[in-house]
């Protein structure tokens, strides 16, 4: 469980304890591309690339609530046996989650980037660090890194993303965690902030393949990752921390990641997989990530 926040205004918050292991989470199954989980009461599949070969048990995905499924021309639809109740929650990670289906098949939470968040908590370790964090979704780094004491700027592109995040903050008892909640395009915010010289100790970034900022600005990974790398770059500060890069795109494996890192900030980092882990034991790589810290 989360401790509660105390109330009042953020210059009197105290890091709360987050117990990470805390979850209603469940990976049951996966095979065909598609995954069979669990959350919040209710047990979905969704598409998913990396889930290559057989599922271990046909019985377990007869009998679900609700199911995302893609056309030959890559849209998709839910279809509800059970509709979610409004709202949805659920727990992972020691946080509570207001979970919504929404249009590319996402429910509001990437349960694979835990073990990330285990680190971001344990880089901030209680100091009341600058981190940033970018292309922030429902605010699962953001909440890691503000329940281990650190001020946190949250930024993303989708209204209804920061919306969420708050509202996860809040029911999570971190409503008064000094975070800055900001709705932006990621290019366009970091190149304000290097002309305003301001200085990060912690850096968070998790883009996606493709997207859209608020004024319909464009962002590609191809394109952008290495300019975005580069404005990073400038906005550490001296006594610098920690930098976590995670991504789901093809092509960018650990490997790509880290050598990235070195290549644009100079740091040498460890590099791995995100993972889920399914009922029977097996094991679904679900993203990349590469992370550099002082410590």
């Amino acid at each position: 469980m989360l401790g509660i926040a105390p109330s009042g205004s953020r210059a009197a918050y105290t890091a709360v304890i987050m117990n990470i292991e805390s979850s209603d989470y469940q990976l049951i199954d996966f095979g065909g591309q598609k995954k069979l989980e669990s959350i919040g009461g209710l047990k979905i599949i969704r598409p998913e690339a990396a889930a290559s070969g057989r599922c271990s048990d046909e019985r377990r995905w007869k009998q679900v609530d609700g199911r995302f499924d893609r056309d030959a021309g890559g849209k998709g639809k839910w279809s509800w046996n059970t509709p979610p109740p409004e709202p949805w929650y659920g727990q992972h990670a020691g946080l509570q989650w207001q979970l919504r289906a929404n249009d590319h098949g996402h429910i509001g939470i990437f349960p694979e980037q835990q073990e990330n968040w285990r680190w971001v908590s344990d880089q901030v370790a209680g100091d009341p660090i600058e981190v940033l964090n970018l292309f922030a979704y429902t605010g699962g780094s953001t909440l890691a890194a503000a329940s281990a004491g650190a001020r946190v700027c949250h930024l993303d592109a989708s209204r209804s993303s920061v919306r969420c995040a708050r509202e996860n903050a809040a029911a999570s008892g971190l409503e008064d965690a000094p975070v800055r909640w900001i709705t932006d395009d990621a290019m366009d915010f970091l190149k304000r902030e290097v002309r305003r010289e301001n200085k990060y100790q912690g850096i968070i970034l998790d883009p996606p393949s493709f997207g859209r900022g608020p004024r319909r600005q464009i962002w590609d990974i191809d394109r952008d990752v290495i300019s975005m790398l580069d404005l990073c770059r400038e906005l550490f500060a001296a006594d610098a921390r920690f930098l976590l890069l995670s991504a789901h795109s093809a092509g960018y494996s650990p490997d790509v990641l880290s050598r990235l890192v070195e290549d644009r900030c100079g740091f040498r980092c460890k590099k791995g997989e995100m993972q889920l882990e399914a009922a029977d034991g097996r094991i679904l790589s679900s993203g990349a990530w590469a992370r550099w810290s002082k410590r």
